[in-house]
Parts: C-alpha cells; sequence; structure tokens
C-alpha cells in the first residue's frame, strides 16, 4: 500500500518559514521523481518545486529564491524549506511521487495546509 504523508504545514506570518516533510512507504523511492504542489481556494493545483531521481531540481517562478527542495534516499523522506512567506502561499500543499517509464504512475499525499496570514 502507498502512502505519502505530509508534516509540517501550519500559520505563520508573512517573512516567516515553514519546512515540509513528506515520508512515503510502499513505494521504491529511488526510482520517482518527486514533487510538491499547491492548491489555493479558487485555484487550479500547480507545480511548486519539483526533485529527480538524479537530483535535479525545478522551481515555480513564484517561489525561486525562496524555497529549497531536496530529498534522502535513504529515509524515502522530501522537504520543502519555504522561507520568506507571503500572502499568495496560502494554499493546501501536495506531495506528489511519479514514476514514468512505459507507463506512468502518480502517487498523491492527502496535503497539508499552509497559512500566511498576519
Amino acid at each position: 500500500q502507498v502512502q505519502l504523508v505530509e508534516s509540517g504545514g501550519g500559520l505563520v506570518q508573512p517573512g516567516g518559514s515553514l519546512r515540509l516533510s513528506c515520508a512515503a512507504s510502499g513505494i521504491r523511492f529511488g526510482l520517482y521523481d518527486m514533487n510538491w504542489y499547491r492548491q489555493a481556494p479558487g485555484k487550479q493545483r500547480e507545480l511548486v518545486a519539483g526533485v529527480t531521481t538524479s537530483g535535479r531540481t525545478k522551481y515555480a517562478d513564484s517561489v525561486k529564491g525562496r524555497f529549497t527542495i531536496s530529498r534522502d534516499n535513504t529515509k524515502n523522506t522530501m522537504t520543502l524549506q519555504m522561507n520568506s512567506l507571503r500572502g499568495d502561499d496560502t494554499a493546501v500543499y501536495y506531495c506528489n511521487a511519479q514514476y514514468v517509464s512505459v507507463l506512468r504512475l502518480d502517487y498523491w499525499g492527502q496535503g497539508t495546509q499552509v497559512t500566511v496570514s498576519s
């Protein structure tokens, strides 16, 4: 059974920091590209950051220079360090594991709420 469990969300003031974690089980973690998505109320889910199996990273323009994604294949975990948070970062953040080969497999966590407000 595949499980992706996010943690670390919460309420933070503008300019503050949060660290999100995703713990994966039931998959061969090292074979999956890992991503963070977010969905704000009334908006479509969007890619925030991703890290490939080889460690290559990508970021949405809106978070470049503020967020850092990383993975630890020995612990089957992924993290998102979020600094200089803004109100428009408020959303539910989802962990995603993606395997692309002959077929594509996508797994999702249940999401964790991040609220940036004074």
